[in-house]
């Protein structure tokens, strides 16, 4: 009875999964008007596609992105997913994100399944088999996220002296701040120029440039865009900032040349991990080999 409960379980997850994967294949749903109107939005709208599919999502979403959240929440990440999605650079929306981690962690569920009904093996296997690995699958969508995170900062940090100077520049040679920020947005490339994109987007949306960059700057989360932010919304007050821009471009690379160089001291010292290593164990086994003969003439002449 056992085998056979787990048979009819690993087919319902069959099914319930191959319809969530299905659902996302285009052939099988219709692109909503929301869905089309995305990229003008500063937070992408969750795509739930219409028909059986869709009222599936619907019911099935609330409590997935529930109980991803609360996962979150005992990891300790402290920001909401949206917020992730957005600093990572990735286009999904959090709903579908949360059903894609579920999906795969269902699939990861029935692998399970499979293998505890074609191998048998013993109790504690078929609990890590059943409970484990899917949990594993999960909490490894979740630090995807956050590696992703993390680059995308070290990209930021990395061209922001760069960028910092180009606006000063412009600033300089008579343009307006939104003039400078679309002709960046345009003419570069790189993770600052897909913010700057949003930004001059929200400027032709309406928002003043100020708003529009403290958005940017909320979003990012890293201190050096808050220090130039608050530099860059002195345009409307003051005359010329090129200088000003000039000197926290200066900032910001001396700051970025800081943190490289604790990189190197500190990847300078696990080198000589592995060296001290291969030292100690052969001094060890050359010391432990006499010891060893002393110790055995020790007991055998007691």
């Amino acid at each position: 009875p056992m085998i056979q409960a787990l048979e009819v379980s690993a087919w319902a997850i069959a099914a319930t999964s191959a319809s969530l994967v299905l659902a996302d294949v285009p052939w099988f749903r219709r692109t909503r008007l929301i869905d089309r109107l995305a990229p003008y939005s500063r937070r992408r709208p969750s795509s739930i596609g219409a028909g059986p599919a869709g009222s599936i999502r619907q019911v099935i979403a609330p409590g997935i992105d529930r109980w991803g959240d609360r996962l979150s929440a005992a990891l300790g990440v402290r920001h909401d997913l949206a917020t992730r999605l957005e600093r990572a650079g990735l286009t999904i929306a959090p709903s579908e994100f949360r059903r894609r981690q579920a999906t795969r962690g269902l699939i990861a569920l029935l692998i399970g399944a499979a293998t505890v009904v074609a191998l048998r093996p013993a109790g504690l296997l078929s609990t890590a088999a059943l409970f484990a690995l899917p949990m594993l699958v999960v909490i490894g969508e979740e630090h995807r996220v956050s590696r992703a995170v993390e680059h995308r900062r070290d990209r930021i940090s990395a061209e922001l002296p760069v960028v910092a100077e180009q606006l000063g520049l412009l600033l300089s040679a008579g343009h307006s701040l939104p003039s400078a920020i679309g002709r960046l947005a345009v003419r570069s490339d790189g993770a600052i120029a897909a913010d700057l994109r949003q930004v001059a987007r929200r400027v032709r949306q309406g928002l003043s440039a100020s708003d529009a960059l403290g958005e940017w700057a909320e979003l990012s989360g890293v201190d050096a865009i808050d220090r130039l932010v608050a530099v860059l919304r002195l345009h409307d007050d003051a005359g010329d900032l090129g200088s000003l821009i000039a000197q926290e471009a200066r900032t910001i690379r001396a700051a970025a040349h800081r943190d490289l160089l604790e990189v190197i001291e500190r990847r300078s010292q696990l080198v000589w991990v592995p060296v001290t290593v291969a030292t100690l164990v052969p001094g060890l086994i050359f010391l432990a080999v006499p010891f060893m003969s002393a110790m055995a003439q020790v007991t055998g002449g007691g």
